[in-house]
Protein backbone atom coordinates (compact mmCIF):
# COMPACT_ATOMS: atom_id res chain seq x y z
CA UNK A 1 0.00 0.00 0.00
CA UNK A 2 1.22 3.49 -0.75
CA UNK A 3 2.17 5.56 2.24
CA UNK A 4 0.77 8.97 3.16
CA UNK A 5 4.07 10.64 2.30
CA UNK A 6 3.95 9.21 -1.23
CA UNK A 7 0.30 9.97 -1.95
CA UNK A 8 -0.62 12.66 0.56
CA UNK A 9 -2.77 15.67 -0.21
CA UNK A 10 0.25 17.99 -0.31
CA UNK A 11 1.92 15.93 -3.02
CA UNK A 12 -1.33 15.75 -5.01
CA UNK A 13 -1.68 19.55 -4.85
CA UNK A 14 1.94 20.12 -5.92
CA UNK A 15 1.51 17.69 -8.83
CA UNK A 16 -1.63 19.52 -9.95
CA UNK A 17 0.20 22.86 -9.84
CA UNK A 18 3.00 21.36 -11.94
CA UNK A 19 0.53 19.84 -14.42
CA UNK A 20 -1.29 23.16 -14.89
CA UNK A 21 0.67 26.29 -14.02
CA UNK A 22 4.18 25.02 -14.69
CA UNK A 23 3.33 22.81 -17.68
CA UNK A 24 1.68 25.77 -19.46
CA UNK A 25 4.75 27.92 -18.89
CA UNK A 26 7.38 25.28 -19.61
CA UNK A 27 7.03 25.62 -23.37
CA UNK A 28 9.58 28.45 -23.35
CA UNK A 29 12.93 27.75 -21.69
CA UNK A 30 13.44 31.26 -20.27
CA UNK A 31 13.50 31.84 -16.52
CA UNK A 32 10.34 33.33 -15.09
CA UNK A 33 9.06 35.34 -12.13
CA UNK A 34 6.28 33.92 -9.93
CA UNK A 35 3.96 36.51 -8.36
CA UNK A 36 1.71 35.44 -5.49
CA UNK A 37 -0.90 36.92 -3.15
CA UNK A 38 -1.12 36.06 0.56
CA UNK A 39 -3.24 32.93 0.09
CA UNK A 40 -1.27 31.45 -2.81
CA UNK A 41 1.98 32.15 -0.94
CA UNK A 42 0.71 29.97 1.90
CA UNK A 43 -0.61 27.38 -0.55
CA UNK A 44 2.72 26.97 -2.34
CA UNK A 45 4.69 27.06 0.91
CA UNK A 46 2.56 24.17 2.18
CA UNK A 47 3.41 21.81 -0.68
CA UNK A 48 6.81 22.76 -2.19
CA UNK A 49 10.17 24.39 -1.52
CA UNK A 50 12.06 27.12 -3.35
CA UNK A 51 14.37 24.47 -4.77
CA UNK A 52 11.34 22.76 -6.37
CA UNK A 53 10.42 26.06 -8.07
CA UNK A 54 14.02 26.66 -9.17
CA UNK A 55 14.07 23.27 -10.87
CA UNK A 56 11.05 24.43 -12.90
CA UNK A 57 12.86 27.56 -14.18
CA UNK A 58 11.23 29.93 -11.67
CA UNK A 59 14.00 32.13 -10.36
CA UNK A 60 12.16 34.82 -8.36
CA UNK A 61 9.05 34.75 -6.16
CA UNK A 62 7.40 38.12 -5.54
CA UNK A 63 4.51 39.58 -3.52
CA UNK A 64 1.64 40.83 -5.70
CA UNK A 65 0.95 43.80 -3.44
CA UNK A 66 4.50 45.10 -3.00
CA UNK A 67 6.29 47.63 -5.20
CA UNK A 68 8.55 45.73 -7.59
CA UNK A 69 11.24 46.78 -10.01
CA UNK A 70 10.23 46.25 -13.68
CA UNK A 71 11.92 43.33 -15.43
CA UNK A 72 10.66 43.85 -19.02
CA UNK A 73 12.75 41.04 -20.49
CA UNK A 74 11.14 38.36 -18.24
CA UNK A 75 7.76 36.65 -18.31
CA UNK A 76 5.66 36.64 -15.13
CA UNK A 77 3.39 33.92 -13.74
CA UNK A 78 0.53 35.32 -11.66
CA UNK A 79 -1.02 32.80 -9.27
CA UNK A 80 -3.77 34.54 -7.30
CA UNK A 81 -7.27 34.42 -5.88
CA UNK A 82 -10.06 35.84 -8.10
CA UNK A 83 -10.75 38.98 -6.04
CA UNK A 84 -11.07 42.65 -7.07
CA UNK A 85 -8.00 43.49 -4.97
CA UNK A 86 -5.83 40.95 -6.80
CA UNK A 87 -7.11 41.93 -10.25
CA UNK A 88 -6.51 45.63 -9.56
CA UNK A 89 -2.95 44.91 -8.41
CA UNK A 90 -2.37 42.84 -11.57
CA UNK A 91 -3.67 45.62 -13.86
CA UNK A 92 -1.41 48.14 -12.13
CA UNK A 93 1.60 46.05 -13.19
CA UNK A 94 0.78 46.73 -16.85
CA UNK A 95 -0.44 50.33 -16.72
CA UNK A 96 0.77 52.72 -17.87
CA UNK A 97 3.88 50.68 -18.81
CA UNK A 98 4.22 46.88 -18.50
CA UNK A 99 6.65 45.63 -15.86
CA UNK A 100 7.03 42.27 -17.60
CA UNK A 101 7.29 40.89 -21.10
CA UNK A 102 4.09 38.83 -20.76
CA UNK A 103 1.69 37.49 -18.12
CA UNK A 104 0.53 33.94 -17.46
CA UNK A 105 -2.50 34.29 -15.15
CA UNK A 106 -3.79 31.43 -13.00
CA UNK A 107 -6.68 31.83 -10.58
CA UNK A 108 -7.25 29.50 -7.63
CA UNK A 109 -10.96 29.33 -8.40
CA UNK A 110 -13.72 30.59 -10.71
CA UNK A 111 -13.13 34.22 -11.77
CA UNK A 112 -16.34 36.32 -11.97
CA UNK A 113 -17.12 37.64 -15.44
CA UNK A 114 -16.85 41.30 -14.39
CA UNK A 115 -13.27 40.80 -13.12
CA UNK A 116 -12.29 38.83 -16.23
CA UNK A 117 -13.72 41.55 -18.50
CA UNK A 118 -11.88 44.22 -16.51
CA UNK A 119 -8.55 42.42 -17.04
CA UNK A 120 -9.26 41.86 -20.72
CA UNK A 121 -10.14 45.50 -21.27
CA UNK A 122 -7.12 46.97 -19.46
CA UNK A 123 -4.27 44.63 -20.34
CA UNK A 124 -5.59 41.81 -22.53
CA UNK A 125 -2.74 42.06 -25.05
CA UNK A 126 -0.17 41.19 -22.36
CA UNK A 127 -1.98 38.03 -21.14
CA UNK A 128 -0.70 34.85 -22.80
CA UNK A 129 -2.65 32.41 -20.60
CA UNK A 130 -5.61 32.86 -18.23
CA UNK A 131 -6.90 29.77 -16.41
CA UNK A 132 -8.72 28.65 -13.26
CA UNK A 133 -6.98 25.69 -11.63
CA UNK A 134 -9.48 24.89 -8.84
CA UNK A 135 -7.31 24.83 -5.72
CA UNK A 136 -8.69 27.19 -3.10
CA UNK A 137 -7.93 25.18 0.05
CA UNK A 138 -4.73 24.66 2.04
CA UNK A 139 -3.32 21.13 2.47
CA UNK A 140 -1.99 20.93 6.04
CA UNK A 141 -1.00 17.29 6.22
CA UNK A 142 -1.22 14.17 4.07
CA UNK A 143 -4.89 13.79 5.06
CA UNK A 144 -5.83 17.20 6.49
CA UNK A 145 -6.93 20.38 4.74
CA UNK A 146 -8.31 23.74 5.84
CA UNK A 147 -10.35 26.45 4.13
CA UNK A 148 -8.07 29.01 5.86
CA UNK A 149 -10.96 31.16 7.07
CA UNK A 150 -10.96 31.35 10.90
CA UNK A 151 -13.65 34.05 10.82
CA UNK A 152 -16.09 31.62 9.19
CA UNK A 153 -16.95 30.20 12.61
CA UNK A 154 -18.33 33.55 13.75
CA UNK A 155 -19.92 34.31 10.39
CA UNK A 156 -21.93 31.09 10.44
CA UNK A 157 -22.89 30.73 14.10
CA UNK A 158 -23.27 34.32 15.30
CA UNK A 159 -27.06 34.88 15.53
CA UNK A 160 -26.55 38.46 14.28
CA UNK A 161 -24.36 37.45 11.33
CA UNK A 162 -24.77 39.51 8.18
CA UNK A 163 -22.65 37.30 5.92
CA UNK A 164 -23.63 33.71 6.80
CA UNK A 165 -24.93 32.81 3.33
CA UNK A 166 -21.90 34.39 1.66
CA UNK A 167 -19.54 32.44 3.95
CA UNK A 168 -21.31 29.14 3.27
CA UNK A 169 -21.12 29.84 -0.49
CA UNK A 170 -17.37 30.44 -0.20
CA UNK A 171 -16.77 27.27 1.84
CA UNK A 172 -18.82 25.27 -0.67
CA UNK A 173 -16.65 26.60 -3.52
CA UNK A 174 -13.51 25.60 -1.62
CA UNK A 175 -14.80 22.09 -0.91
CA UNK A 176 -15.63 21.66 -4.61
CA UNK A 177 -12.02 22.54 -5.53
CA UNK A 178 -10.84 19.89 -3.04
CA UNK A 179 -13.05 17.27 -4.73
CA UNK A 180 -11.81 18.38 -8.17
CA UNK A 181 -8.18 18.13 -7.03
CA UNK A 182 -8.79 14.57 -5.79
CA UNK A 183 -10.78 13.81 -8.97
CA UNK A 184 -13.77 12.76 -6.88
CA UNK A 185 -17.50 13.33 -7.44
CA UNK A 186 -18.76 12.21 -4.04
CA UNK A 187 -22.22 11.61 -2.68
CA UNK A 188 -22.89 14.45 -0.22
CA UNK A 189 -24.48 13.56 3.12
CA UNK A 190 -25.42 15.65 6.16
CA UNK A 191 -26.69 15.08 9.72
CA UNK A 192 -30.45 15.40 9.47
CA UNK A 193 -31.46 16.30 13.03
CA UNK A 194 -29.05 19.21 13.42
CA UNK A 195 -30.87 21.98 15.29
CA UNK A 196 -29.59 24.79 13.10
CA UNK A 197 -29.78 23.44 9.55
CA UNK A 198 -26.47 24.92 8.37
CA UNK A 199 -25.17 21.44 7.53
CA UNK A 200 -28.09 20.80 5.17
CA UNK A 201 -27.62 24.24 3.61
CA UNK A 202 -23.91 23.61 3.00
CA UNK A 203 -24.59 20.10 1.66
CA UNK A 204 -27.07 21.50 -0.85
CA UNK A 205 -24.61 24.18 -1.99
CA UNK A 206 -21.75 21.69 -2.38
CA UNK A 207 -23.88 19.18 -4.27
CA UNK A 208 -25.17 21.82 -6.72
CA UNK A 209 -21.73 23.31 -7.27
CA UNK A 210 -20.19 19.87 -7.83
CA UNK A 211 -22.80 19.10 -10.50
CA UNK A 212 -22.10 22.46 -12.18
CA UNK A 213 -18.34 21.96 -12.01
CA UNK A 214 -18.42 18.56 -13.71
CA UNK A 215 -20.86 19.82 -16.34
CA UNK A 216 -18.59 22.73 -17.29
CA UNK A 217 -15.21 21.00 -16.93
CA UNK A 218 -14.10 19.82 -20.39
CA UNK A 219 -11.83 17.06 -19.08
CA UNK A 220 -14.35 15.60 -16.62
CA UNK A 221 -17.54 16.27 -18.59
CA UNK A 222 -20.23 13.65 -17.93
CA UNK A 223 -18.21 12.28 -15.00
CA UNK A 224 -20.39 9.98 -12.90
CA UNK A 225 -20.47 9.88 -9.13
CA UNK A 226 -17.50 8.11 -7.53
CA UNK A 227 -17.70 5.74 -4.52
CA UNK A 228 -16.50 8.53 -2.19
CA UNK A 229 -18.81 10.04 0.41
CA UNK A 230 -18.58 13.62 1.69
CA UNK A 231 -20.01 13.96 5.21
CA UNK A 232 -21.09 17.45 6.30
CA UNK A 233 -21.20 17.78 10.10
CA UNK A 234 -21.37 20.71 12.48
CA UNK A 235 -19.86 21.15 15.92
CA UNK A 236 -23.08 20.14 17.72
CA UNK A 237 -22.45 16.54 16.60
CA UNK A 238 -19.62 16.32 19.13
CA UNK A 239 -18.97 19.27 21.47
CA UNK A 240 -16.91 17.08 23.82
CA UNK A 241 -13.81 16.36 21.71
CA UNK A 242 -12.46 19.93 21.38
CA UNK A 243 -12.88 20.51 25.13
CA UNK A 244 -10.99 17.47 26.45
CA UNK A 245 -7.25 17.50 27.09
CA UNK A 246 -6.21 15.31 24.15
CA UNK A 247 -2.98 13.38 24.85
CA UNK A 248 -1.69 12.73 21.36
CA UNK A 249 1.63 14.51 20.75
CA UNK A 250 0.54 17.24 18.34
CA UNK A 251 -2.75 18.12 20.06
CA UNK A 252 -1.02 18.19 23.45
CA UNK A 253 1.75 20.48 22.21
CA UNK A 254 -0.64 23.03 20.70
CA UNK A 255 -2.94 22.88 23.72
CA UNK A 256 -0.38 23.23 26.51
CA UNK A 257 2.44 25.29 24.94
CA UNK A 258 2.62 28.69 23.25
CA UNK A 259 3.29 27.50 19.71
CA UNK A 260 2.73 30.24 17.12
CA UNK A 261 2.99 29.73 13.36
CA UNK A 262 4.11 26.12 14.05
CA UNK A 263 7.25 27.45 15.80
CA UNK A 264 8.34 25.81 19.06
CA UNK A 265 10.69 27.79 21.31
CA UNK A 266 12.95 25.93 23.72
CA UNK A 267 16.22 26.26 25.63
CA UNK A 268 19.35 24.38 24.66
CA UNK A 269 21.77 22.85 27.17
CA UNK A 270 23.81 26.07 27.34
CA UNK A 271 20.66 28.05 28.25
CA UNK A 272 20.33 29.85 24.91
CA UNK A 273 16.89 30.18 23.32
CA UNK A 274 16.26 28.24 20.13
CA UNK A 275 13.37 27.82 17.68
CA UNK A 276 12.20 24.78 15.75
CA UNK A 277 9.59 24.60 13.00
CA UNK A 278 7.12 21.75 13.48
CA UNK A 279 6.16 20.92 9.90
CA UNK A 280 6.41 18.28 7.17
CA UNK A 281 10.17 18.83 6.83
CA UNK A 282 10.63 17.42 10.33
CA UNK A 283 10.43 13.68 9.67
CA UNK A 284 10.33 12.87 13.36
CA UNK A 285 7.39 15.23 13.93
CA UNK A 286 5.48 13.61 11.06
CA UNK A 287 6.11 10.15 12.56
CA UNK A 288 5.23 11.05 16.14
CA UNK A 289 2.56 13.76 15.99
CA UNK A 290 -0.53 11.51 16.08
CA UNK A 291 0.88 9.05 18.63
CA UNK A 292 -0.19 9.03 22.28
CA UNK A 293 2.30 10.80 24.54
CA UNK A 294 2.95 7.49 26.34
CA UNK A 295 4.20 5.97 23.06
CA UNK A 296 6.18 9.09 22.19
CA UNK A 297 8.07 9.06 25.50
CA UNK A 298 8.99 5.43 24.86
CA UNK A 299 10.26 6.09 21.33
CA UNK A 300 12.34 9.23 21.83
CA UNK A 301 14.92 7.74 24.28
CA UNK A 302 15.51 4.92 21.76
CA UNK A 303 16.10 7.49 19.01
CA UNK A 304 18.56 9.40 21.23
CA UNK A 305 20.34 6.11 21.95
CA UNK A 306 20.68 5.57 18.18
CA UNK A 307 22.40 8.97 17.90
CA UNK A 308 24.89 8.08 20.64
CA UNK A 309 25.66 4.77 18.91
CA UNK A 310 26.26 6.59 15.60
CA UNK A 311 28.59 9.10 17.31
CA UNK A 312 30.56 6.31 19.01
CA UNK A 313 31.04 4.53 15.67
CA UNK A 314 32.31 7.78 14.14
CA UNK A 315 34.77 8.32 17.05
CA UNK A 316 36.14 4.79 16.67
CA UNK A 317 36.67 5.34 12.96
CA UNK A 318 38.32 8.77 13.36
CA UNK A 319 41.78 7.35 14.05
CA UNK A 320 41.98 5.14 10.97
CA UNK A 321 39.75 6.78 8.39
CA UNK A 322 40.62 6.68 4.68
CA UNK A 323 40.18 9.56 2.22
CA UNK A 324 37.32 7.72 0.51
CA UNK A 325 35.56 7.02 3.80
CA UNK A 326 36.06 10.64 4.87
CA UNK A 327 34.43 11.80 1.62
CA UNK A 328 31.42 9.57 2.28
CA UNK A 329 31.23 10.77 5.89
CA UNK A 330 31.27 14.43 4.82
CA UNK A 331 28.37 13.80 2.43
CA UNK A 332 26.33 12.30 5.27
CA UNK A 333 27.16 15.02 7.82
CA UNK A 334 24.41 17.58 6.90
CA UNK A 335 21.72 14.90 7.10
CA UNK A 336 23.26 13.57 10.33
CA UNK A 337 23.34 17.04 11.91
CA UNK A 338 19.69 17.59 10.90
CA UNK A 339 18.76 14.25 12.44
CA UNK A 340 20.54 15.11 15.69
CA UNK A 341 18.86 18.54 15.81
CA UNK A 342 15.39 17.05 15.29
CA UNK A 343 15.86 14.49 18.03
CA UNK A 344 17.12 17.18 20.43
CA UNK A 345 14.01 19.28 19.68
CA UNK A 346 11.62 16.41 20.34
CA UNK A 347 13.45 15.30 23.47
CA UNK A 348 12.93 18.83 24.83
CA UNK A 349 9.31 19.01 23.62
CA UNK A 350 8.35 15.62 25.09
CA UNK A 351 10.00 16.47 28.42
CA UNK A 352 8.13 19.77 28.61
CA UNK A 353 4.80 18.11 27.81
CA UNK A 354 5.36 15.38 30.40
CA UNK A 355 6.19 18.06 32.97
CA UNK A 356 2.78 19.68 32.36
CA UNK A 357 1.10 16.28 32.38
CA UNK A 358 2.56 15.24 35.74
CA UNK A 359 1.94 18.67 37.28
CA UNK A 360 -1.79 18.98 36.60
CA UNK A 361 -3.05 17.41 33.34
CA UNK A 362 -3.14 13.82 34.59
CA UNK A 363 -5.60 14.61 37.41
CA UNK A 364 -7.71 16.79 35.10
CA UNK A 365 -7.86 14.03 32.49
CA UNK A 366 -9.31 11.54 34.96
CA UNK A 367 -12.22 13.87 35.79
CA UNK A 368 -12.68 14.92 32.16
CA UNK A 369 -12.76 11.33 30.89
CA UNK A 370 -15.26 10.27 33.57
CA UNK A 371 -17.58 13.15 32.59
CA UNK A 372 -17.18 12.55 28.84
CA UNK A 373 -17.57 8.76 28.89
CA UNK A 374 -20.13 8.67 31.71
CA UNK A 375 -18.17 5.98 33.55
CA UNK A 376 -14.88 5.70 35.43
CA UNK A 377 -11.80 3.70 34.39
CA UNK A 378 -13.25 0.57 36.04
CA UNK A 379 -16.46 0.90 34.04
CA UNK A 380 -18.61 2.08 36.96
CA UNK A 381 -21.30 4.52 35.81
CA UNK A 382 -20.96 8.13 36.97
CA UNK A 383 -24.24 8.59 38.87
CA UNK A 384 -23.61 12.13 40.09
CA UNK A 385 -21.48 14.20 37.63
CA UNK A 386 -21.32 17.07 40.16
CA UNK A 387 -19.21 14.91 42.50
CA UNK A 388 -16.75 14.45 39.61
CA UNK A 389 -16.74 18.17 38.81
CA UNK A 390 -16.33 19.58 42.34
CA UNK A 391 -12.68 18.54 42.94
CA UNK A 392 -11.71 20.40 39.74
CA UNK A 393 -13.56 23.55 40.83
CA UNK A 394 -12.08 23.45 44.36
CA UNK A 395 -8.47 22.89 43.24
CA UNK A 396 -6.01 25.54 42.07
CA UNK A 397 -6.50 24.90 38.36
CA UNK A 398 -6.56 27.87 36.00
CA UNK A 399 -9.82 29.40 34.82
CA UNK A 400 -9.59 27.86 31.32
CA UNK A 401 -9.38 24.35 32.74
CA UNK A 402 -12.33 24.99 35.06
CA UNK A 403 -14.41 26.29 32.14
CA UNK A 404 -13.60 23.13 30.22
CA UNK A 405 -14.66 20.93 33.15
CA UNK A 406 -17.92 22.89 33.61
CA UNK A 407 -18.72 22.47 29.91
CA UNK A 408 -18.11 18.71 30.08
CA UNK A 409 -20.41 18.54 33.11
CA UNK A 410 -23.16 20.41 31.19
CA UNK A 411 -22.68 18.24 28.08
CA UNK A 412 -22.94 15.08 30.19
CA UNK A 413 -26.39 16.20 31.41
CA UNK A 414 -27.54 17.51 28.01
CA UNK A 415 -27.97 20.91 29.67
CA UNK A 416 -28.41 22.10 33.27
CA UNK A 417 -30.88 24.37 35.07
CA UNK A 418 -30.52 28.15 34.79
CA UNK A 419 -30.03 28.36 38.57
CA UNK A 420 -27.25 25.76 38.59
CA UNK A 421 -25.60 27.38 35.55
CA UNK A 422 -25.46 30.77 37.27
CA UNK A 423 -23.88 29.20 40.36
CA UNK A 424 -21.23 27.49 38.22
CA UNK A 425 -20.41 30.72 36.35
CA UNK A 426 -20.05 32.56 39.68
CA UNK A 427 -17.88 29.81 41.14
CA UNK A 428 -15.47 29.94 38.19
CA UNK A 429 -15.60 33.78 38.42
CA UNK A 430 -16.42 34.43 34.78
CA UNK A 431 -19.54 36.58 35.24
CA UNK A 432 -18.20 39.03 32.66
CA UNK A 433 -16.97 36.27 30.33
CA UNK A 434 -19.91 33.90 30.60
CA UNK A 435 -20.07 33.75 26.78
CA UNK A 436 -17.44 31.01 26.90
CA UNK A 437 -20.24 28.79 28.24
CA UNK A 438 -23.50 30.43 27.14
CA UNK A 439 -22.54 30.89 23.48
CA UNK A 440 -22.42 27.13 22.91
CA UNK A 441 -26.21 27.37 22.50
CA UNK A 442 -25.55 29.19 19.19
CA UNK A 443 -23.81 26.03 17.99
CA UNK A 444 -26.94 23.99 18.68
CA UNK A 445 -25.57 22.51 21.92
CA UNK A 446 -28.03 22.43 24.88
CA UNK A 447 -26.72 24.53 27.79
CA UNK A 448 -29.88 25.32 29.77
CA UNK A 449 -32.08 22.24 30.12
CA UNK A 450 -35.65 22.28 28.84
CA UNK A 451 -38.27 19.60 28.43
CA UNK A 452 -37.07 18.90 24.89
CA UNK A 453 -33.38 18.61 25.88
CA UNK A 454 -34.29 16.37 28.83
CA UNK A 455 -36.17 14.01 26.53
CA UNK A 456 -33.58 14.14 23.73
CA UNK A 457 -31.67 10.91 23.39
CA UNK A 458 -27.90 10.87 23.05
CA UNK A 459 -26.60 9.18 19.90
CA UNK A 460 -25.69 5.54 20.35
CA UNK A 461 -21.97 4.82 20.27
CA UNK A 462 -20.02 1.92 18.78
CA UNK A 463 -19.01 -0.75 21.27
CA UNK A 464 -15.28 -0.38 21.87
CA UNK A 465 -15.08 -2.41 25.09
CA UNK A 466 -12.63 -4.85 23.49
CA UNK A 467 -10.25 -2.08 22.39
CA UNK A 468 -7.20 -1.33 24.53
CA UNK A 469 -7.08 2.29 25.70
CA UNK A 470 -5.20 4.39 28.20
CA UNK A 471 -7.27 5.26 31.29
CA UNK A 472 -6.68 8.96 30.61
CA UNK A 473 -7.72 8.62 26.94
CA UNK A 474 -10.91 6.54 26.96
CA UNK A 475 -13.07 8.95 24.94
CA UNK A 476 -13.46 8.31 21.21
CA UNK A 477 -14.52 11.28 19.03
CA UNK A 478 -18.02 10.78 17.59
CA UNK A 479 -16.75 11.48 14.07
CA UNK A 480 -14.70 8.26 14.22
CA UNK A 481 -17.89 6.25 14.81
CA UNK A 482 -19.58 8.06 11.93
CA UNK A 483 -16.73 7.50 9.48
CA UNK A 484 -16.36 3.82 10.38
CA UNK A 485 -20.11 3.34 9.89
CA UNK A 486 -19.87 5.11 6.51
CA UNK A 487 -16.99 2.89 5.38
CA UNK A 488 -18.88 -0.25 6.46
CA UNK A 489 -22.09 1.01 4.81
CA UNK A 490 -23.88 1.06 8.19
CA UNK A 491 -24.66 4.77 8.33
CA UNK A 492 -28.42 5.12 8.68
CA UNK A 493 -29.77 6.94 5.65
CA UNK A 494 -32.61 8.39 7.77
CA UNK A 495 -30.12 10.17 10.01
CA UNK A 496 -27.58 10.83 7.23
CA UNK A 497 -29.53 11.39 4.00
CA UNK A 498 -27.82 11.96 0.66
CA UNK A 499 -28.36 15.42 -0.78
CA UNK A 500 -29.16 14.00 -4.20
CA UNK A 501 -29.84 10.60 -5.74
CA UNK A 502 -26.97 8.20 -5.15
CA UNK A 503 -25.73 5.07 -6.96
CA UNK A 504 -26.90 1.68 -5.72
CA UNK A 505 -23.44 0.96 -4.27
CA UNK A 506 -24.35 3.28 -1.39
CA UNK A 507 -27.85 1.92 -0.92
CA UNK A 508 -27.15 -1.47 0.55
CA UNK A 509 -25.00 -3.41 -1.94
CA UNK A 510 -22.02 -2.99 0.45
CA UNK A 511 -19.78 -2.42 -2.59
CA UNK A 512 -18.32 0.65 -0.95
CA UNK A 513 -17.61 -1.27 2.25
CA UNK A 514 -15.97 -4.15 0.34
CA UNK A 515 -13.67 -1.75 -1.48
CA UNK A 516 -12.77 0.05 1.70
CA UNK A 517 -11.73 -3.23 3.32
CA UNK A 518 -8.98 -3.90 0.85
CA UNK A 519 -9.81 -3.63 -2.83
CA UNK A 520 -9.08 0.07 -3.30
CA UNK A 521 -5.72 1.50 -4.29
CA UNK A 522 -3.48 2.83 -1.52
CA UNK A 523 -4.39 6.45 -2.24
CA UNK A 524 -8.14 5.77 -2.13
CA UNK A 525 -7.83 3.90 1.15
CA UNK A 526 -6.06 6.88 2.68
CA UNK A 527 -8.92 9.14 1.69
CA UNK A 528 -11.34 6.91 3.61
CA UNK A 529 -9.23 6.86 6.76
CA UNK A 530 -10.47 9.08 9.60
CA UNK A 531 -8.56 12.32 9.81
CA UNK A 532 -6.94 13.19 13.12
CA UNK A 533 -9.38 15.29 15.15
CA UNK A 534 -7.66 18.20 16.82
CA UNK A 535 -9.02 18.25 20.33
CA UNK A 536 -7.11 21.04 22.03
CA UNK A 537 -8.89 23.98 23.66
CA UNK A 538 -7.50 26.43 21.10
CA UNK A 539 -7.34 30.19 21.42
CA UNK A 540 -9.27 30.52 18.15
CA UNK A 541 -12.19 28.48 19.56
CA UNK A 542 -12.20 30.60 22.72
CA UNK A 543 -12.24 33.77 20.65
CA UNK A 544 -14.97 32.44 18.36
CA UNK A 545 -17.21 31.69 21.33
CA UNK A 546 -17.04 35.35 22.37
CA UNK A 547 -19.68 36.10 19.77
Amino acid sequence: MATGAEHGLKKIVWQRIKDTIIADCRKSEVWKILILDQFTTRLLSSCCKMSDLMSENITIVEDLYKNREPVPEMKAIYFMTPTAKCVDAFINDFKPKPKYRAAYVFFTDYCPDELFDKMKKNCGKHIKVCKEINISFLPQEAQVFTCDNPEAFKSIYNPNSQDRDQTLEMIADQIVTLCATLDEYPGVRYKKDSALGYGKQLAELVDNKLARHYELDDISKNKGKTPAQLLIVDRALDPVSPILHELTYQAMAYDLLSIKDNTYEYKSKDGSKKEALLNEDDELWVKLRHMHIAEVTERIPKLVKDISASQNEKQKADGKITIGALSQLMKKMPAFRKQVAQKTVHLSLAEELMSHYQEFVEKLCKAEQDLAVGADAEGQKVKDPMRTLLPVLLNQYNTNDKIRAVLLYIFSLNGTTAENLNKLIQHVKIEHESGYILNWKHLGVPIVSTTSTFLARKPSRRDRSDEETYNVSRWTPVIKDVMEDAVENKLDIKDWPFQSECPSAWNGSRACAAEAQGQLSGRSQERLAPHHLYSGWSQSLRNALCL
